[in-house]
Parts: C-alpha cells; sequence; structure tokens
C-alpha cells in the first residue's frame, strides 16, 4: 500500500469512526429490525406500528399531514397504506372539505392492534432507553457505537 493509498485509507476509517450521518444511519437500520422482531408476533413491521400512531388522532388526518408527521414523500406513504388497507387495519377516504385531499382513519381492528403493540413497544423502548442511559456522556458517535453493537444480533 503506497502512502497515498494508506492516507485515503486513514481518511475513510476516519469518516468510519466520526461521521455522524453514517453512524445515524447504521443505528436506524439496527433499532428498525430490533423493533420489526418485537413486532413480529402481531405480523406488523416498526413502520407499520408508526404510521398507526400518526393516524391515530381525534379527527382522521390528512394524507399530506402524516406524510410530514413521518418524513414520507406521498408515493411512499400510498405504498405504505395499502398494506394497512388489505389487512383491514386502516380506512382511507376522501376528504369531504376538498375533494382532492384523502383522511386516513384507524379501523376498529386497527385500534385493536395498536393497543396490542402499544406495551410491545413500552418495553422494547424500555431497553433502548436504558442502553442510552449508559451513555454517561460518552460523546454521541461513541454511544451510537455502544448502542448499536448491544442491538445487534
Amino acid at each position: 500500500m503506497s502512502k497515498s493509498d494508506f492516507e485515503k485509507f486513514a481518511t475513510t476509517r476516519h469518516i468510519r469512526d466520526h461521521c455522524l450521518c453514517l453512524k445515524t444511519q447504521r443505528v436506524a437500520r439496527v433499532l428498525a429490525r430490533h423493533f420489526d422482531e418485537a413486532f413480529r408476533p402481531l405480523g406488523l413491521t416498526n413502520g407499520q406500528f408508526s404510521l398507526l400512531n400518526a393516524i391515530n388522532r381525534p379527527e382522521p388526518p390528512t394524507m399530506g399531514s402524516v406524510a410530514l408527521l413521518l418524513a414520507m414523500d406521498r408515493t411512499t406513504l400510498t405504498a405504505a397504506l395499502k398494506a394497512l388497507e388489505r389487512r383491514g387495519l386502516v380506512a382511507v377516504s376522501q376528504d369531504p372539505e376538498d375533494r382532492r385531499s384523502r383522511r386516513l382513519r384507524l379501523t376498529e381492528e386497527g385500534r385493536e392492534l395498536l393497543d396490542e403493540a402499544t406495551p410491545i413497544w413500552r418495553d422494547t423502548h424500555a431497553e433502548v432507553d436504558a442502553l442510552i442511559a449508559q451513555t454517561d456522556g460518552e460523546k454521541l458517535p461513541a454511544a451510537i457505537d455502544r448502542i448499536t453493537e448491544a442491538l445487534q444480533d
């Protein structure tokens, strides 16, 4: 390995060890898999759980407000909703005040599943919170690494 190659590799290692974007993407994937596994007995993913929660409001939200909350584009949201609609968990209807807009609501089955999933979320989240509490002043990149390693299979 030439000196130039070694310097490039040293830069690569520095980015790997310090880049918050890379680390947060990695921890997000690990967290998603961890919550997916917790919700698996209910046939639910963490994304579906988040979507059900985003819809669970006193008044049926618009697709736009749910997309904004979840930082999703409407196309991705529409695709995610189809699976929940097929399971009878969510109903999509035309907004009576704006025919171009759609409103989302949980069905009774959707509310029941959300009620069943919430204690699983609480327990799993408590596990992650305990890992976060162990950071004790660690710098964020090091804390993210430790949490990622603790949750990976």
